[in-house]
């Protein structure tokens, strides 16, 4: 087996993803639905949420209590924050992201889908695609996500109905068109009752495709990952003061996409200067090769100038290097942006002091519409220009979201400002 062959073995045994809807489409009941079913939920857990349930007066469990976590949200009934759950079955692990349905927790959304492989969607049977519907699935595609699940829940109260869903489906596919979003799976379900979530049921028999839990467990994801683009930002530079190992010079780091094998011809970014590589080294001992995401440590054949921030590629597969850039931004603080003042910019293992030059556009989620402003607030979107004081070595992210992204610091109190996805180049 070879070194793709095996990373690609061990990374589709996890996957993450999230879900997110507008308010009250039952996003947490779905996911309390399928840890109940899928039995992985503790006695003592069960009993809670049973025991609240009861005191609210309901007459069943209230699923949605296992992932409502913060107090806010249970005396609101709402979710505000990004709740984390984990599971696994016989198939698969799994790590879910119940994100929020509100305008104003947008940057909740993308946190929870930056690491995400797969979003799914949850629309009302009764309301169909909403505005909300259409924004998520707006940073859904900004983020990146390569599988997209439009579960239409609530089918119950439309009484299953196979033309309520054949409509949301064309609705929603006609705007998914645009943002050019081909991977999307649509699922009727009632996650109140169960009905194609864990179980198929037996309302929904007109339905031939899988139920969620059966595509959650098979949906494939080992092409989710970069493997044709070797890049390695060295993390630290390890030279142990031994007597055995004293001319010893490793590059620890992690390898975010590509592969790499000895003897492959390097470049270091962004100096340009070039060698071999001569050794790959990982908790096992000394390798042939290694593929991302493994964390390695690897040697060249030459004495070069390497530092914390460089970055390692093949000769033959250069991303771009350059001081200057445009990026689409979530802006995450409370304190709006400043082109006037410098931010700290976090790309892999490098920080460089920035400036955004210029914001080109805000996003009007709810309506995609471009609106020039001359300031980002809380939650919005934007494309800017950025100029950086050191040259990066980057991709677009849609090509790669590990050298693609990065995080705006405020240098005064260290705060995280923005979240940030460099575009394509313009030709």
């Amino acid at each position: 087996m070879s070194a793709i062959d095996s990373i690609s073995f061990d990374h589709s045994e996890l996957l993450r993803f999230i879900t997110a809807g507008s308010v009250d489409d039952g996003k947490s009941t779905l996911i309390g639905r399928l840890l109940h079913d899928s039995k992985s939920i503790f006695e003592d857990q069960l009993s809670a949420i049973t025991h609240t349930s009861s005191r609210r007066g309901m007459e069943s469990v209230d699923l949605s209590l296992l992932t409502d976590g913060l107090q806010a949200e249970r005396e609101q009934g709402i979710t505000i924050d990004v709740a984390y759950r984990y599971f696994a079955t016989p198939k698969r692990k799994f790590i879910i992201a119940d994100t929020p349905g509100h305008e104003q927790y947008t940057r909740n959304m993308v946190t929870g889908a930056s690491t995400a492989n797969l979003a799914i969607i949850l629309i009302d049977a009764r309301k169909g695609v909403l505005t909300q519907s259409r924004r998520h699935a707006y940073l859904a595609s900004l983020v990146g996500i390569p599988h997209l699940v439009v579960a239409v829940n609530k089918m119950d109260l439309v009484d299953y109905s196979r033309e309520v869903f054949e409509r949301i489906c064309k609705d929603f596919a006609a705007f998914a068109a645009g943002l050019k979003l081909n991977n999307i799976a649509y699922i009727p379900m009632s996650a109140l009752n169960g009905d194609m979530v864990v179980e198929r049921g037996d309302k929904l028999n007109w339905y031939k495709g899988m139920a969620l839990m059966d595509l959650l467990e098979s949906v494939p994801i080992d092409h989710d990952i970069n493997l044709e683009d070797f890049r390695f930002p060295v993390q630290w530079v390890c030279r142990p003061q031994t007597e055995e190992l004293h001319d010893f010079r490793g590059y620890m780091g992690r390898i975010e996409s590509g592969f790499i094998s000895v003897g492959d011809a390097v470049k270091v970014l962004p100096s340009g200067l070039t060698s071999h590589i001569k050794e790959i080294v990982t908790y096992d001992g000394s390798v042939d090769d290694a593929v991302a995401p493994q964390s390695v440590t690897l040697t060249i054949e030459d004495h070069l100038d390497i530092s914390r921030g460089d970055m390692l590629v093949k000769t033959l597969e250069v991303p771009r290097v350059g001081r200057e850039f445009e990026a689409m931004l979530c802006w995450l603080s409370e304190q709006s942006l400043d082109p006037r003042r410098k931010y700290l910019v976090k790309h892999t293992t490098r920080t460089v002091k920035a400036l955004v030059s210029r914001i080109e556009y805000r996003v009007d989620i709810n309506t995609l519409n471009h609106e020039a402003v001359d300031t980002l607030k809380m939650n919005d979107i934007g494309r800017v220009s950025l100029k950086v004081q050191q040259p990066l070595a980057y991709d677009s992210y849609q090509r790669n979201h590990a050298t693609g992204s990065f995080i705006v610091i405020d240098e005064v109190n260290n705060n995280t400002v923005a979240a940030g996805m460099i575009c394509p180049a313009k030709d």
